[in-house]
C-alpha cells in the first residue's frame, strides 16, 4: 500500500477503512451513494401497508446479489464493529431502524417500547437471513431452490407472517397452502 497516496486520497489509514466499509454497504445493501437508504412512506399510508413497503425495500436490497468480500467485512463489523463501523450504522443502519420502529410504534402506540424493540428485531431477522444464510442454505436446498424465492415472494411471505403474529392479518395457514390436514398428515403419530 502506497501510503503517501492513502494520505493524498483519503486523509489517513482510519479513512481509507471507513471508506471501504462505506462502499461494502452499499454494495451489499444493493444501493448507491445517492440513494436514500430509507424507503419514503406516505404520512397516510396505513402502518400495515408501510410495513409491506419498509419489507419490500429490504428484501429487495437484502436479494439483490452483493459481493462476497462486502457481506463479509460488513458481517465482521457487525459483529464487532469497528469506530468505522459504527460511522456507517449511524449513517445508514439507524434510520432504516427508527423507521421500523416508527411503523411498529404506530401499529401498537401503547406498547412497552422494548416490546416494540423485539419486533423490530423479528422483522429484520427475517430479512437479513436471505442475505446472512444465503451460502448455508444453498448447501443445504440447492442453488436453484433459493434463487426462485424472488422479493416479491420473500417480501410477501415476511409480511403476511409478521402481520399474523401480530395479530393484524390471519394465521398463516389459511393463506400459504398450508392447513390443519398438511399439519394433521404430517404430524408423527402419538406413542
Amino acid at each position: 500500500m502506497n501510503i503517501a497516496s492513502v494520505n493524498y486520497h483519503f486523509g489517513d489509514k482510519e479513512q481509507l477503512y471507513l471508506e471501504s466499509i462505506k462502499r461494502a454497504h452499499a454494495c451489499a445493501d444493493g444501493f448507491t451513494d445517492t440513494d436514500n437508504p430509507v424507503p419514503e412512506m406516505p404520512a397516510a399510508l396505513p402502518p400495515e401497508q408501510k410495513l409491506r413497503a419498509f419489507i419490500g425495500v429490504m428484501a429487495g436490497r437484502m436479494l439483490t446479489p452483493a459481493r462476497t468480500s462486502a457481506v463479509q467485512l460488513l458481517m465482521r463489523e457487525m459483529a464487532n464493529p469497528s469506530p468505522a463501523a459504527a460511522t456507517v450504522i449511524l449513517q445508514y443502519i439507524r434510520p432504516k431502524a427508527f423507521l421500523l420502529r416508527d411503523i411498529l410504534t404506530e401499529m401498537f402506540p401503547t406498547a412497552d417500547p422494548r416490546h416494540v424493540l423485539m419486533v423490530g428485531h423479528s422483522v429484520i431477522g427475517q430479512i437479513l437471513f436471505y442475505r446472512q444464510n444465503r451460502p448455508v442454505v444453498e448447501l443445504i436446498f440447492g442453488k436453484d431452490r433459493i434463487d426462485a424465492l424472488d422479493v416479491t415472494l420473500v417480501t410477501e411471505h415476511v409480511t403476511r407472517f409478521t402481520l399474523a403474529a401480530l395479530g393484524y392479518a390471519p394465521p398463516l395457514r389459511e393463506h400459504s397452502g398450508l392447513n390443519n390436514q398438511s399439519a394433521e398428515a404430517n404430524r408423527p403419530p402419538a406413542p
